[in-house]
């Protein structure tokens, strides 16, 4: 971390602003004088709870949208960073949280969008060439995947990985990634964690932003945490006291448990699976989950988990098995009528499959419940605007109002419309995929709390976590994937990092795990 300086942002300020990056009220402070740098071969992490700033900073270093106030300096000299295109020539790229990628297109083809190889002055494009750069830019992350394989065919980890690559191919000076392990399991996280390392050792500075918070401990060389706008402070990661210290940091207040779960009895079966079977990727699945209980489901990321999850749903057809609810066999399966059985799904990708990125807030929550508040098919605005205004205030769920686009809030609040969506719905199982991805500490430890609420009122609940430390805090048992089938069932008494990671991993492990946070 004796590198010089490449890039300082310095007394950087703005107001509320539109999606163009207009201010539009200059009265709503979003960034006060906040100062950030990163140095030669560091990175960088920056921490914040959503809302906190972070986005809005990157935003302006990439170019996205002007500051109203400050300075940005490169290698010494003041710049103006006027458009994503200007930041880009300085180096400059960013891997968001939200993928950019073209679905229909191939891995190889998102790699070079934009800056594709052509085989002559007519423009024809080099396929060959593209996918042998593809697979070289995919091996240095240590992925092997098939570069002529269209994107919306990849698991979300293996869309992760492509944007990392992406971003890669460009060699950048400065890379920014926001939550890049949010959607990778411990095993795929080591191996990014090994090629960051390799990169910062060759010159690379890099700019990391997760919720993390073991990651600032493994990665980071130092530490800036904002709140509420405002830079709180910079540090060397090896002076800190520990996670204690940055939760302090970033919500101002100690957090005694994160992990909010009081004691239950079970009470009936809720959902009992047997032999649930897909050819090639579920295989003599058997699975019981009661009233008033959380089940885990851990494993490393093709595994099976979301398969599961949507097998269960009724999104994929099984080939075989049966699925039982309060004891009764579902006969027909699919999310519509498991739906009516009372089955709730809140999927890994919310953007895609949780929400309505431009219908307002009410609209989302009132989604799933439409048809039992409708009155010859409308509801009124009215009915809306009063659900939805409950279930705010009930989730905590940071709006300007209920007619707010559900697009414009963080992570966390947009998590919290989700769950509000199906806490209106009340089923008997809340199926949780990735329940906390890419939030922050301030806003899992309400989603925590809002489980244990779940089964104290005799919900149940299926957690499919790629964090070994949210499924050994939260679950009340634990089912073990790998390669398609349950490989072991675990009760609590049983739980540990090890044990957990040597069933997931077919024996291999990877060194003690910590449970606190």
């Amino acid at each position: 971390m004796t590198g010089k300086t490449v890039l300082a942002l310095k007394d950087i300020t703005k107001s509320l602003y539109d999606v163009n990056g207009r201010t539009i009220n200059k009265d709503i402070v979003v960034l006060d004088s906040v100062d950030f740098d990163v140095r030669e071969g560091e990175v960088h992490v920056l921490l914040g709870e959503n809302g906190a700033g972070k986005s809005t900073l990157m935003k302006i270093l990439c170019g996205a949208i002007p500051s109203d106030g400050g300075t940005i300096e490169f290698r010494g000299e003041r710049i103006t960073v006027k458009n994503t295109q200007n930041a880009h020539s300085l180096g400059v790229r960013l891997v968001a949280q939200e993928f950019s990628l073209c679905p229909n297109l191939s891995v190889a083809m998102n790699i070079f969008l934009g800056k594709e190889i052509k085989k002559n002055a007519f423009g024809t494009l080099d396929f060959k060439s593209m996918e042998v750069e593809a697979n070289r830019q995919l091996d240095r992350l240590k992925m092997k995947i098939d570069v002529r394989t269209p994107v919306c065919d990849l698991s979300v980890a293996q869309q992760q990985m492509v944007e990392i690559a992406k971003a890669l191919s460009m060699d950048p000076q400065v890379l920014i990634l926001d939550e890049p392990t949010s959607a990778l399991a411990d095993d795929q996280v080591k191996k990014l964690f090994l090629v960051l390392r390799d990169l910062t050792s060759k010159g690379m500075s890099i700019v990391y932003i997760s919720h993390k918070l073991n990651e600032v401990f493994e990665l980071g060389d130092r530490i800036t945490v904002l709140r509420d706008g405002s830079t709180v402070g910079t540090a060397k990661v090896s002076e800190l006291k520990g996670v204690d210290e940055l939760v302090q940091m970033m919500v101002g207040q100690k957090l005694d448990t994160l992990f909010h779960r009081t004691a239950v009895e079970p009470g009936s079966t809720v959902l009992d699976a047997k032999g649930l079977a897909i050819a090639g990727v579920l295989e003599d699945i058997n699975l019981h989950i009661r009233a008033g209980e959380i089940v885990g489901l851990a494993g490393i990321v093709g595994a099976g988990r979301t398969e599961l999850a949507r097998a269960i749903y009724g999104i994929d057809k099984i080939d075989s098995g049966e699925i039982r609810i309060d004891g009764k066999v579902v006969r027909k399966h699919n999310p519509v009528s498991m739906i009516r059985l009372g089955v709730g799904l809140i999927p890994e990708d919310r953007k895609r499959q949780g929400i309505v990125p431009m219908s307002p807030v009410s609209e989302n929550v009132c989604h799933i419940v439409m048809d039992r508040l409708s009155s010859f098919g409308f509801i009124g605005h009215k009915t809306r605007k009063n659900i939805a205004g409950e279930k705010v205030k009930e989730l905590n769920i940071s709006v300007s109002s209920v007619n707010q686009e559900v697009r414009y809030l963080s992570g966390g609040n947009q998590q919290k419309v989700v769950l509000s969506k199906w806490l209106c719905a009340k089923p008997k199982l809340f199926i949780f995929d990735e329940p906390t991805r890419g939030i922050d500490v301030g806003a899992k430890a309400a989603i925590y709390a809002l489980m244990d609420k779940i089964v104290h009122q005799g919900g149940a609940i299926l957690m499919i976590s790629s964090e070994l430390q949210e499924v050994v805090g939260m679950s009340d048992r634990m089912y073990v994937m790998r390669k398609g089938k349950i490989v072991k069932e675990l009760k609590k008494e049983e739980f540990s990092g090890d044990l957990i990671l040597r069933y997931a991993m077919a024996g291999e492990t990877f060194g003690s795990w910590n449970q606190k946070t």
